[in-house]
């Protein structure tokens, strides 16, 4: 959705003198990287099409030749657009699973499948093989691999681990249905205003899955919480749609900053807990090394 450019002097932007008493405020991009998912995987879908213009052209045999390679083609097209994505999710989290699937190693293996049923319709095995080769090693070295261990879970609790990741990808979908409730409304100052919300969250997300423990002292904000939230977002959409109710504007805009102070305030309540587990680890190390006469 289109959005209108809005600048220092706006009417959504507040002044100099309306914000000076106010923390600094969060810009659009604040805390983001470029997506790696854009037009260099995109591309691999269009890079195939132009078999399917080959293959009406040719005899029966060849022609699904190149049907099929053109299958396996776009098949390695989304298998590497996935990868990508679960890479991103593996990268962002510093505790993270493996993803399951290899799907970009996948990705590559079909490129390589295709290219060689190319090179058999139009060529010969000889030049299909070369094909092949050079078609997953350029899919590998362009794309890379899956990540192929797990990350930051050296001696946790894989169950307890588990049900952090269960908590944290429902409250994910919370906050990925707030966001698409707001894009209904075009209500750029509202959407900004969650974002800054969502990376709160967010943070607090971080902090449960570097120590599971704290999910049940997070249980309640990961899912009673954001889960009233995105029942509040749809309902300010909807009325935001019908009436343009500016009261209802405020009450919600309200209710984030509501939840974001909460989210903080619990957020530094967790990271407090887990230093002070961290002293009280490293006094009963130096005592015990007191004891062994190290200093």
């Amino acid at each position: 959705m289109a959005q209108k450019y809005s600048s220092k002097y706006s009417p959504d932007t507040k002044s100099d003198a309306d914000t000076s008493m106010d923390a600094p405020k969060a810009r659009p991009f604040d805390g983001k990287k470029p997506s790696r998912v854009g037009a260099r995987s995109n591309i691999l879908f269009y890079a195939a099409l132009p078999l399917a213009w080959k293959a009406f052209g040719a005899e029966p045999i060849v022609m699904a030749q190149y049907l099929v390679a053109l299958g396996l083609l776009l098949g390695a097209a989304w298998l590497t657009r996935e990868g990508l994505k679960a890479q991103e999710a593996y990268e962002a989290r510093k505790v993270a699973r493996r993803p399951a699937i290899p799907r970009k190693i996948f990705g590559s293996a079909l490129t390589g499948l295709g290219l060689g049923l190319v090179g058999i319709a139009g060529w010969g095995p000889i030049e299909a093989g070369i094909f092949a080769v050079l078609g997953t090693a350029l899919h590998s070295f362009a794309f890379g691999i899956d990540p192929l261990k797990h990350k930051g879970m050296e001696g946790i609790d894989t169950f307890q681990q588990d049900r952090v990741a269960k908590a944290v990808n429902e409250a994910e979908r919370h906050l990925t249905a707030m966001q698409e409730a707001l894009q209904r409304t075009g209500d750029r100052e509202a959407q900004t205003r969650l974002e800054q919300f969502a990376k709160t969250a967010r943070a607090m997300f971080r902090t449960v899955e570097e120590d599971p423990r704290d999910l049940t002292a997070a249980r309640k904000y990961l899912s009673v919480y954001l889960q009233g939230a995105r029942d509040a977002t749809i309902k300010f959409a909807d009325i935001w749609a019908r009436s343009r109710n500016m009261e209802a504007r405020a009450s919600y805009l309200a209710l984030l900053n509501d939840l974001e102070s909460n989210f903080t305030a619990r957020n530094k309540a967790l990271l407090l807990d887990n230093k002070v587990d961290l002293d009280i680890e490293i006094d009963v190390l130096r005592d015990r090394l007191a004891r062994e006469g190290i200093k």
